[in-house]
């Protein structure tokens, strides 16, 4: 908690937590206005962003069809007085801590809506789906991803110094968390890591039927869709592609955190609407 409140306080700023702005905070892409999303990635097979902007760019789409269609100039914004109050609230109340940060984007026009909501649906769908449904495939096994240590590496002075040095495997054993902590680790990320049978991912909706009378927003909405279930099979073709060594190839997994349908279960993939937690 003492390092998640660091790297809050230090760290977080709202206007740099859309994936373009991120990957170049990050040092991992760089400004490119020539290019798609307006950057250049320095690591071109990097599955996350490579995967993730195209989802970016989905979800950007797909709500500025949705806010032109509700606010088609700035004053229907700027005149709207829940949706500034709501706003507000994020600001001051949400992050009261932060409430007085130059960084806050402004909200006058369509297009700073379309942001707003672009980085919110993000941050709750997709960036947690990457973050949180591959912790039991990946770190389900103990020792490869120990939630703590319950000895330090000694230094050249220190007594077990010639212990550690002696056998080095055997030091990093006695050092893994006992058979209880490792139990309640794999049985939280296992919890954590699972897909209820009634999932709802990106792209989906249960009963669209009744979700809007707005034929033009149904028929964006439809678009948005097509366009996910595209994205899946681009992500499938790319994890067949030998040239992509990250992702593809002997001993290592495909990358499918952000592959958006998933089924039930533990699953290392699925982007489900919003956070569920």
């Amino acid at each position: 908690m003492e390092i998640s409140a660091a790297a809050y306080k230090n760290f977080w700023r709202f206007d740099l937590e859309g994936l373009p702005a991120d990957l170049i905070r990050r040092g991992m892409a760089v400004p490119d206005p020539t290019q798609p999303h307006g950057l250049k990635l320095l690591i071109e097979d990097y599955p996350y962003a490579t995967d993730g902007l195209m989802i970016w760019s989905a979800i950007e789409n797909w709500v500025r069809s949705y806010v032109n269609h509700y606010y088609p100039d700035s004053s229907l914004v700027c005149n709207d007085k829940e949706l500034q109050a709501w706003y507000a609230e994020s600001i001051n109340v949400g992050h009261a801590d932060l409430r007085h940060a130059e960084w806050w984007p402004t909200l006058a026009t369509p297009e700073d809506l379309t942001s707003i909501l672009t980085t919110i649906i993000w941050l709750a769908s997709a960036q947690h789906a990457a973050l949180n449904f591959g912790q039991y495939p990946y770190g389900g096994y103990v020792p490869n991803r120990p939630p703590l240590m319950r000895r330090l590496i000694p230094d050249e002075n220190d007594p077990e110094y010639a212990i550690f040095h002696a056998d080095p495997q055997k030091y990093f054993f006695s050092a893994l968390p006992s058979l209880l902590q490792a139990t309640k680790f794999m049985a939280v990320v296992d919890t954590l890591s699972t897909h209820s049978p009634d999932e709802e991912y990106l792209g989906e909706r249960h009963h669209q039927s009744i979700w809007s009378g707005d034929a033009e927003v149904v028929e964006s909405f439809y678009e948005f869709s097509a366009e996910i279930r595209r994205i899946e099979k681009e992500i499938e073709q790319r994890n067949t592609d030998l040239k992509l060594r990250n992702r593809c190839g002997a001993g290592v997994l495909p990358y499918e955190l952000l592959a958006p349908s998933s089924g039930p279960g533990v699953t290392c993939r699925g982007v489900p609407n919003s956070v569920s937690i």
